[in-house]
């Protein structure tokens, strides 16, 4: 099979196609005919420092959607032809190939009217957002969320999910992006890098602050979250937990909560293996339904994936790149 090959860490500009081995299915596991992967910010971040689990050359891309070749054994959910998705672990080897191999309790079914590139570009970036939204905070009892980075690829799930549910939503972007984040839900943009954030932060909401803060930013910028919550607000992170010790305790009574999706592969839990895909069939529903949009931007070839993952790394991309294999 044609596979992008990562020879040794830190060299992902350098990936190119070649040729090797069908991967094989072990038991619990599904081997997937790939039609399309997504392109993350995780690809080149993993790549550049590598992972102790990999073997070179190593084949990135978590994002998979395509048909279901074989199931392994013990497994009775899927069948050949079955179109389906997934989120996948970084410590294996991932989707920049025409085959790839994944555990079967984090599968998602494709609905009919859903492509191959659509369904692609939502599982890590989505998954993350729903995650953060619905698992994590207590959404029924929010009022306003602010949602950092509401161009990128979480930020942009996450601003159309808290808007879903009926949130006041307000967002963190340049402003070339404002109108484009406005177009997704926001209904308030601050630009990043000439306004002061907290002090609209806390005009738009009349000096309460925010309920939650969705941070996809970076630890100094979770820490800075601390200060736009309201009493008992919620900061979810997903780039660096903040310091808490930044707020005087026993004050705010802020909650704090991590996400880390791909982390389920590794917990040996099969409830956390099967959340995955749980939340997968609730995204792809509203994906169906037209409920929310996969903010697919671009699609490309497989070759050209190193040169996107350059153009992700310099933050100058908003919505979705998925790479077109089949």
């Amino acid at each position: 099979m044609k596979a992008l090959l990562l020879q040794e860490k830190g060299k992902w500009k350098e990936m190119t196609v070649r040729e090797i081995d069908i991967p094989r299915v072990g038991a619990g596991e599904i081997l997937v005919e790939v039609h399309a992967v997504g392109l993350n910010p995780v690809d080149y971040k993993t790549a550049t420092g590598g992972h102790p689990k990999w073997i070179f050359p190593h084949i990135l891309g978590l994002d998979v959607a395509g048909v279901v070749v074989e199931a392994g054994e013990g497994v009775t959910s899927w069948n050949a032809g079955d179109r389906v998705v997934y989120h996948g672990d970084l410590t294996k080897q991932g989707g920049y190939a025409e085959y790839a191999v994944t555990n079967a309790n984090t599968v998602s079914r494709i609905p009919e009217g859903v492509t191959f590139e659509e369904a692609a570009a939502l599982p890590t970036a989505g998954y993350t957002a729903y995650q953060a939204l619905h698992s994590k905070l207590p959404l029924e009892q929010l009022g306003t969320i602010l949602v950092h980075a509401g161009a990128g690829g979480v930020g942009g799930f996450a601003v159309q999910l808290a808007k879903l549910a009926g949130k006041q939503v307000i967002s963190t972007a340049s402003r070339h992006n404002h109108e484009y984040v406005k177009s997704l839900g926001a209904d308030e943009v601050i630009d990043y890098q000439t306004e002061n954030i907290p002090s609209r932060v806390f005009s738009i909401t009349n000096g309460r602050g925010v309920d939650a803060v969705i941070d996809t930013v970076s630890r100094q910028s979770a820490t800075d979250a601390l200060e736009l919550v309201s009493f008992m607000g919620h900061v979810v992170h997903i780039a660096g937990a903040p310091d808490y010790t930044k707020i005087k305790p026993f004050t705010k009574a802020a909650s704090i909560h991590e996400v880390a999706l791909g982390a389920a592969h590794q917990s040996g839990d099969v409830i956390a293996e099967k959340a995955l895909a749980e939340i997968g069939d609730a995204m792809l529903s509203l994906l169906a339904e037209g409920k929310i949009s996969s903010m697919l931007r671009e699609v490309i070839r497989l070759d050209e994936v190193p040169g996107a993952l350059e153009r992700l790394s310099e933050r100058h991309v908003h919505g979705k790149i998925v790479a077109k294999v089949k």
